[in-house]
This record gives structure tokens, sequence and C-alpha cells, in this order.
């Protein structure tokens, strides 16, 4: 089946999209940054005792890379890697797979899903496995080179039609 690809890092807005004769696979690197009304004690033990610094809207790091498929980070270590979700945006009650991009764009599987990610957090470092199917280009702009997206315009110009019919 023919893959189309949609940008997630243009916008704010989430979709779901079906195109007939194509499976539509999320492309990007959005960071999933909190509001900063949510940082408490729990999130400062998580960087302390684990390296996880969770992203917050007042501390958001910029990305140098754009993945296919999307990888949504929502964390960060200490020595210049990222973690997020392969795939889909971060739900830590989905089977969503969690990985780490370290500082040289080589990926690894931390867990299968949030629930596994949180059961075993104390140790994530010991246990990443290389991940593979997952593509760090410089840019959107290179990606749009090499694989076929989606008109993010065409179909936000969509939405606003239907919303005021």
């Amino acid at each position: 089946m023919r893959k189309v690809y949609l940008d997630t890092t243009q916008s704010n807005m989430y979709i779901s999209v079906f195109v007939n004769d194509a499976e539509v696979v999320l492309a990007g690197t959005p960071v999933n940054a909190m509001s900063v009304e949510y940082k408490n004690s729990e999130y400062l033990r998580f960087a302390e005792e684990y390296d996880i610094q969770f992203i917050f809207a007042d501390n958001v790091p910029k990305v140098d890379f754009y993945s296919v498929p999307m990888v949504d980070v929502f964390a960060m270590d200490s020595v210049g890697g990222y973690l997020g979700s392969i795939g889909q945006h971060t739900d830590f009650e989905q089977d969503i797979p969690i990985c780490y991009v370290d500082a040289d764009k080589n990926c690894y599987l931390i867990a299968k899903s949030g629930t596994e990610f949180l059961s075993k957090v104390q140790y994530w470092k010991e246990q990443l496995i290389p991940y593979t199917d997952i593509e760090f280009l410089d840019s959107y702009e290179m990606a749009q080179d090499k694989y076929e997206f989606l008109d993010r315009l065409g179909i936000e110009e969509e939405l606003k039609n239907a919303e005021n019919k």
C-alpha cells in the first residue's frame, strides 16, 4: 500500500486523516511541552533520579532533526538526548512505543508502551534496544524531497470550509 506523510510540526492542531488507497503516516518532530502549572516535585524527582527532564513551556528545546515517522518529544536527558513516542502523540495510557534519540541521532526503543516505560523508568538507560525504523533528516524540506506529503494547507482549508457549512 502506498504511504503518504502528514507533517506534524507546522500546527498545534491534531487531526485524523483518511486517504483512500494509502496509509497516512505522521512525520516530524513536535515537542510536547506541558504547561508550567503542572511542574511539581514528581517531575523534578524524575529529573534528579532518572535523568528524565520532562519538557515544560518555559524551557522548550529546539530539536535539530526531522523524523519519519514522527517522534513526539516529551523529555530530554542531561547529555543532549530526547525521549519521545513513535508515530503518535504521546499518551502514556496507550500502547505507543517510547524511544530515546541520542545526540548523534541514534534511536533506541525504551518500551513498547507508556505503561511499560513507567514500570522500568529507574533503569531505562540500561535496556535500550537499537531501533532503525526511523529516519532522521535535517529538515521538513529534505523530507519533502524524499517522501510524498499531503498538502497541509489544503487539508486545513478543507477543515475550515467544513466548519463553516
